[in-house]
């Protein structure tokens, strides 16, 4: 698929601070990408930068196709940008916050009125249509000014931050209606520092320290990559002893783990295997044929803190 989203040794320095040590990103279109990374890797600068609101120091980036220092009006076109802090115009009313932004797009006043029901409905604040804007809670200011960016239909959306500083169930809401975008076919580029926000809807992940690169690609093909070992957990009836003592003398075994050394079920035995699924197969006819009373057996995938731990290993701010 085409890259709607595409940057070539980006950097933005500020006197001798390099705040984006050049980047390159390409990012399909209808993908979901996730940005992270701790707060003052360079999210927000990327972001400035790709919304045409900050000209890099060197490199070239673009958005749709168009380049976001030659041709920035189509960019901005493109483009429905969420910053980590909006303004609100606390004194309208709900309907016509949204059918200010509308008119600011040039979209027709026939078609405005619809509209704004429609991307309402589609935040859920039907309900608060009437409301004064300073009414609304933070979870709510949130998923207005999220509506805001699909005035004008952009192809991608670009959302910094957008669950900060909200409770969970906002945060549960907020991630529900990126999954409805995103389902809707919209291109979604988003920055968080809560890993498991990015883990839930993202395909693929970039994971940027002190402006660098350092980790970039899908999200289950870069946890494969990154885990040394397999994490097998397997669950017996009873004493855990002669199903550890059985998993020692198998070559891909490289050691096991039960309670109290790591927080497991009782009659749960953690497994760091080598092998292929071959193997692992094998492996499990062997517990099978030892008449040793498996219960379950089954693969842990590791988390985004996993693979984010490990790739910003050793790396110096």
């Amino acid at each position: 698929m085409a890259a709607i989203v595409e940057t070539q040794g980006l950097t933005k320095k500020y006197g001798n601070l390099i705040a984006l040590n050049e980047l390159n990103l390409s990012i399909e279109e209808g993908s979901v990408f996730g940005f992270i990374g701790p707060n003052g890797a360079g999210k927000t600068t990327t972001m400035r930068i790709l919304t045409t609101l900050l000209r890099p120091t060197a490199g070239k980036a673009w958005v749709a196709g168009h380049s976001v220092t030659d041709d920035p009006r189509s960019v901005r076109r493109a483009i429905g940008y969420m910053p980590d802090f909006f303004g609100v115009y606390e004194d309208m009313r709900v309907w016509e916050y949204l059918d200010f932004f509308a008119a600011c797009y040039e979209i027709p006043a026939h078609t405005r009125a619809g509209m704004v029901d429609d991307l309402l409905a589609l935040v859920d604040l039907q309900h608060k249509k009437e409301a004064y804007v300073e009414s609304l809670s933070r979870g709510m200011k949130q998923r207005l000014c999220l509506a805001r960016t699909l005035t004008h239909d952009p192809q991608i959306l670009i959302l910094d931050e957008p669950a900060s500083g909200l409770d969970p169930r906002a945060r549960i809401e907020m991630r529900e209606l990126l999954r409805e975008l995103k389902n809707m076919g919209k291109t979604i580029f988003f920055s968080s520092h809560i890993l498991s926000e990015v883990a839930d809807i993202c395909t693929t992940i970039g994971i940027i320290e002190a402006g660098r690169l350092i980790a970039y690609g899908d999200m289950e093909e870069m946890k494969r990559q990154l885990r040394a070992h397999r994490l097998i957990e397997i669950r017996v009836l009873g004493d855990v002893t002669p199903l550890q003592e059985f998993l020692l003398t198998q070559p891909e075994v490289h050691r096991t783990a039960s309670a109290p050394e790591v927080d497991l079920p009782a009659g749960t035995v953690r497994v760091d295997f080598g092998g292929d699924d071959k193997a692992l197969s094998a492996m499990l006819a062997s517990l099978v044929g030892q008449g040793l009373p498996v219960i379950s057996f089954s693969e842990r995938t590791g988390d985004l803190e996993d693979v984010f731990l490990q790739v910003t290993k050793g790396i110096v701010n």
